[in-house]
Formats: structure tokens, C-alpha cells, sequence
């Protein structure tokens, strides 16, 4: 997964390549039931934790003068634990981690990276426990072959706290300490009505989906095909087809390809995460479709310049990995004083289009956008 299958330098050649396929115009913003319904979804959190929990707020969590003391004086240790790394939600993820986790005096001893694989990453959990960390931040690649390990890590007492995903059969405040995820089921929707709004509320589109058990990658789905469903009947999911990794961009290329070649009129294709999403970009230039709406959930860098450039990507619901990681070190902190957690909290996705890019990478990353975005800007985009 560390390399991508489309680099910046490719996705920024697609400024450069706007002709049109013919007898088809590109998709243009501008449905008022769409954008209502946006509006309507600021702020608010849809999904529910792991276990049914309902979602605290990030905002909530936070320790006074007095209890970051306490924590210090703690002098903790701490070990990440990757399902994956190497792409803009986990290196984000990872900087707010160690961001907070320097302020609050706990050291990180081990960023793990699993590639992926349970087999790979029951290894790597074994291999830090063997170091001791009084807590592990992680995000388990399979919530049922990992589950055995995270337990291991539980009776010895290490302090857990996990990102989107929860192992089988852990339940928040016996077994771990809380989980920390974005509304996946609200950047679902956002997906949905930013696809709803390219589209006009009408047209043919595909469903490129994570096939494998990972609970946020389920919620992104349910919130889109839910929404497209339930308020858009003049557009219909025709096809749907999965990737289950880890090429999850040269995996969604071939969906994307076969969902054209299949049917023609295909106005749009939703992709349920950023880097399968560059596979679908890859697909649609592949056969000069500069024409098909494309929308998805994360802010990665290339999907940023597709976004820049205006080209393919009409909109994405974006989560806030940074903010996740200060959560997720500030839960950990929590569980070393004593100090009761919420089982499950949650931050409301962010609608990113063209017009506010720039503006959400800041928002998302707490960093300027890097050069390669800021280049392929395009004022005269619609």
C-alpha cells in the first residue's frame, strides 16, 4: 500500500487533459435539493460505536492543567500499531498521536506497519508487547483474526484504544479503553448528496466498495447507497463491485473499467476510500470519460489535485485523522489517571469540494496544503 498507483505527477497531467467524450458534457454543481441537504448535515454525527454506542463529541475529551501532570508524572510509553501506513489519513493519523502524546510527556516507542495482513500484524503486536508500552493505539487490519492478540495485549495490562475498528468481542471500558472514528456513515452521506448534486439528481452510477469485514468501511456503504436510495429515486446504483486489497487501486481501476465498458450511460462512480478512488480516476482517463462525476470519502493528496484541477472527483466526505489521533492520545491519557471515557467518539465528516479545498486541507491536516495541490488549483473551475 505504501506506493500508490498514482503518483502526483501523474494526477497532475490531468489539468492538462479535459477533452470531453462525446455527446457528454462534464458534470456541474448546482442541485438545490442536494445542497439543503448538506447544510442540513453540518455538525452532525450519524453513526453509532462497535457495540451500538452512541457517539460523544471529540470537543468533550480533554484534561485540565492538574491531570496532564498527573499524566506525566506517569512517565508512559506507547506503541501504534498500523492496520497499514503511508497514505495522508494514517500519516495524519500518526501526527496527531505523537503531537499529543509529546504534550502530555509518554513517549512512542513503535509505529507498527501490517501492510494489511492479520498474520502480519498479530506479529507486530507481539513484538511490541515484548517491549513492554504501558499503551497501544491501533487499528485492527481484521477485527476477528487479531482479536487473540489485542486480548494478550488486555491481560497485560496495556492500556488500549482503537482507531475506526474494534476486535471481535472487546467490548470499551472492560477490554480497551474507548474507540475513535469519523462518521462513516455521514461521509457516506456526504458522498451521496455531493454525487446527487454533480449529477442534477438524476443518472446511472456504480458503487466501487471495501469487501471485508471492517465496520467503518461497511458504514461508509450503508451511508451512501442508503441516501442515494432514499433520497434520490432518479438515480440508480446499476453496478457494484468490491476490492478487498491490498492493490485497492489497481483493483478498483479494473471495477471501474469493467462498470463503463458494461454500461455506457454510467454517470458517476462512488469510491469508498481515497487511494481505490485513484484507481477509478486512473480508469476514467484511461477511456477519455472527463465527463463521469467520481465522489468518495478522504482528503489523500491525489484526490486533493483531482479536486484542485477540477477534474473526475466532484466532491468527498473528509474525515479528520489529526484530530483523531490528539483524541486518541487524550483517551490513553484518561485511562492512566483513572479518569472515565466515553466508549465511542466520533467527528463529524467535512463536505470538501473544489471551492473549499485548500481551506479543508488545512482543516484536516492542521498544515498548508503541499505545492503539488496549491499548483493545480484552477480559478475558472465552475
Amino acid at each position: 500500500m505504501k506506493t500508490l498507483a498514482l503518483t502526483f505527477v501523474l494526477i497532475i497531467a490531468l489539468a492538462g487533459c479535459s477533452n470531453t467524450a462525446a455527446g457528454r458534457t462534464p458534470p456541474q454543481r448546482g442541485y438545490p435539493p442536494a445542497q439543503q441537504a448538506l447544510a442540513a448535515l453540518a455538525g452532525k454525527v450519524l453513526a453509532t460505536g462497535p457495540n451500538g454506542e452512541q457517539p460523544a463529541r471529540a470537543d468533550a475529551v480533554s484534561l485540565t492543567p492538574a491531570e496532564i501532570d498527573q499524566v506525566r508524572a506517569k512517565k508512559a510509553t506507547a506503541a501504534i500499531v498500523m492496520h497499514y501506513t503511508g497514505d495522508g489519513w494514517t500519516d495524519a493519523q500518526i501526527a496527531g498521536l505523537r503531537q499529543q502524546f509529546g504534550e502530555l510527556g509518554i513517549q512512542v516507542i513503535a509505529v507498527t506497519d501490517a501492510n494489511f495482513e492479520p498474520d502480519r500484524q498479530v506479529s507486530d503486536i507481539e513484538t511490541v508487547l515484548a517491549r513492554k508500552p504501558t499503551i497501544i493505539v491501533s487499528i485492527p487490519a481484521d477485527p476477528v483474526a487479531t482479536a487473540g492478540a489485542y486480548r494478550q495485549a488486555a491481560a497485560a495490562g496495556v492500556k488500549l484504544v482503537f482507531m475506526d475498528n474494534v476486535p471481535k468481542g472487546m467490548v470499551a471500558g472492560r477490554d480497551y479503553v474507548s474507540a475513535v472514528s469519523a462518521d462513516n456513515v455521514g461521509n457516506g452521506a456526504v458522498a451521496a448528496h455531493l454525487m446527487a448534486d454533480a449529477l442534477g439528481g438524476q443518472g446511472e452510477i456504480g458503487v466501487v466498495y471495501h469487501e471485508a469485514d471492517f465496520q467503518v468501511t461497511r458504514q461508509r456503504l450503508q451511508g451512501f447507497t442508503d441516501t442515494i436510495t432514499r433520497d434520490y429515486p432518479n438515480i440508480h446504483i446499476v453496478a457494484r463491485l468490491g476490492v478487498t486489497g491490498p492493490d485497492f487501486a489497481g483493483q478498483a481501476q479494473g471495477a471501474a473499467t469493467a462498470m463503463m465498458v458494461k454500461h455506457q450511460n454510467l454517470a458517476g462512480i462512488w469510491g469508498v476510500w481515497d487511494v481505490p478512488t485513484e484507481g477509478i480516476i486512473a480508469a476514467a482517463r484511461a477511456i477519455d470519460r472527463t465527463d463521469l462525476a467520481v465522489t468518495t470519502e478522504d482528503l489523500g493528496p491525489n484526490v486533493a489535485i483531482a479536486l484542485a484541477s477540477g477534474e473526475y472527483v466532484a466532491g468527498l466526505g473528509a474525515q479528520r485523522p489529526f484530530d483523531q489521533g490528539l483524541t486518541e492520545a487524550k483517551l490513553a491519557a484518561y485511562a492512566l489517571i483513572g479518569k472515565p471515557a466515553p466508549p465511542y467518539v466520533a467527528l463529524d465528516a467535512l463536505p470538501v469540494t473544489h471551492d473549499n479545498v485548500l481551506a479543508a486541507w488545512r482543516e484536516v491536516y492542521h498544515a498548508d496544503p503541499p505545492s503539488q495541490v496549491t499548483d493545480s488549483f484552477r480559478k475558472d473551475v465552475p
